[in-house]
């Protein structure tokens, strides 16, 4: 199993459009340089691609990218469904057929209000996306393995929370971004986990995400033997951040990518 972080920062990026100067991170350090949040992962050699930032062309062609088999959409706000136009070259790679989509009913919902010319079994030409929409269920079976899904709470919607189990190693990586806490449920199915990633926007408490310390203290009571933390604002100086926290947890940064 391998995990690629194409992006690993808040909606707005970092850095964001004028950005403080000397505030937050040092931005010599490409560590903290971060598009927006999504990861890509490879299960079995079956590739799922977890949200599409508005960059998420640029991280394609940045990390490699050359194949998706399955898109998940873990919400609809902006920074991760606003990239699902550049799917389209993944519809012409895997032959001309429409590419699979799954999400929740409110994600399938925004998927259809903003690309509803998309909605298709197959693209009208070559070069078109094309999207066959799938309720996410809770355990998604899938050539690579598996895909199981909880919801949690992101101020007033629910979000995906996502846990990738891998048919042929029993390797397991989970990932719950963009939440305010993980609750017993999530905690459960996460249970076994070799890698855990979490949301962490920033130092200070927020209505809708965990903070870094939240984040942490959450990595360390689910007690996987690997934790990063992931969407970060422009406050969240990688390295002493990082400095900060403890062993066996880290910071996700972009291009990252974790295989074991």
């Amino acid at each position: 199993m391998e995990i690629i972080f194409l992006g690993t920062g808040t909606s707005q990026g970092v850095p964001m459009i004028a950005q403080p100067e000397g505030v937050g991170s040092d931005m010599s350090n490409p560590k903290n340089w971060r598009m927006r949040t999504s990861i890509h992962v490879e299960m079995g050699s079956h590739h799922i691609q977890v949200d599409a930032a508005p960059e998420f062309r640029m991280q394609c062609i940045q990390n490699g990218i050359e194949r998706v088999d399955t898109f998940i959409l873990t919400h609809g706000h902006a920074d991760h469904i606003l990239g699902m136009d550049d799917l389209r070259r993944f519809c012409d790679l895997n032959g001309g057929e429409a590419l699979p989509v799954y999400s929740s009913e409110e994600g399938l919902r925004r998927v259809e209000q903003i690309f509803p010319y998309a909605i298709l079994d197959k693209p009208i030409v070559q070069g078109y996306p094309a999207f066959r929409l799938e309720r996410m269920p809770q355990t998604l079976e899938l050539p690579g393995g598996t895909v199981e899904s909880v919801l949690l709470p992101h101020g007033n919607m629910d979000v995906l929370g996502l846990v990738f189990t891998e048919a042929n190693t029993g390797k397991q990586c989970t990932y719950y971004t963009d939440c305010k806490e993980v609750g017993e449920e999530a905690r459960f199915l996460a249970e076994g986990s070799d890698v855990v990633i979490l949301d962490g926007l920033r130092q200070n408490p927020h209505p809708s995400h965990m903070s870094i310390g939240e984040a942490s203290e959450t990595a360390q009571s689910m007690g996987a033997p690997l934790s990063y933390i992931t969407h970060m604002t422009f406050k969240v100086d990688h390295e002493s951040t990082e400095s900060a926290l403890p062993e066996n947890v880290h910071l996700a940064y972009d291009g990252l990518r974790v295989s074991w």
